[in-house]
């Protein structure tokens, strides 16, 4: 189907808003290319519909079939990201992807919610093995003075030391951050990475 003016005109304003809606979500160096991928798919959808006897209601049934341009662009930079984030493994684009997902799904928002807690747990961990060297009597493992005191209770910094409680252990304490930090930081980064290869398969599919 050959578009007449009125017809170009329809299109370019799809890419238009479509163009607008992809910069709140992808890099701008990016946005050209995908509008120029999108736009290619519209048009070859267009050369391939009879236009006869309306070509106005046709169009409108290709752009209704591909979606308001708000969700396309959602839905592509989500692809995007997510294709990044399983290809490259690394910590950026698979938090940038985790988070994309939370914002715009239910399940992507529950999942989320215990990746970025074991994420903020390791971070904990490892803050404690770096700040225990620092603030000797500030950081590890702290009881309660007195009698029946002397079991720890839990694993913090604390600015100033709070009354009434003391620290047990040395700088072991260090290698107990680091163990659980590292630890939880490599078991909640596969956990993410295969969540996303999942999204990924199951999208293809």
């Amino acid at each position: 189907m050959n578009l007449t003016e009125i017809g170009e005109s329809r299109v370019n304003g799809y890419l238009f808003v479509l163009e607008r809606s992809l910069k709140a979500f992808l890099p701008h160096d990016v946005v050209r290319d995908a509008v120029r991928e999108i736009e290619s798919h519209l048009r070859e959808r267009i050369a391939a519909a009879d236009g006869m006897p309306d070509e106005r209601r046709v169009l409108e049934r290709i752009l209704e079939e591909l979606g308001p341009p708000l969700r396309v662009a959602q839905a592509y930079s989500a692809e995007r990201t997510i294709d990044e984030a399983v290809a490259t493994g690394r910590i950026v684009p698979v938090a940038r992807a985790i988070w994309h997902l939370a914002v715009t799904t239910m399940r992507g928002f529950a999942v989320a919610f215990g990746l970025f807690t074991g994420y903020a747990l390791a971070l904990g961990f490892l803050i404690i093995a770096v700040l225990k060297p620092v603030f000797p009597n500030n950081v590890g493992f702290w009881v309660n003075d007195g009698p029946g005191g002397d079991i720890p209770y839990r694993l913090a910094a604390e600015f100033p030391a709070p009354p009434n409680q003391h620290i047990v252990g040395g700088y072991w304490v260090i290698l107990v951050g680091l163990f659980f930090g590292l630890g939880l930081l490599v078991l909640t980064h596969r956990c993410a990475r295969r969540f996303l290869a999942g999204w990924r398969n199951r999208r293809v599919s």
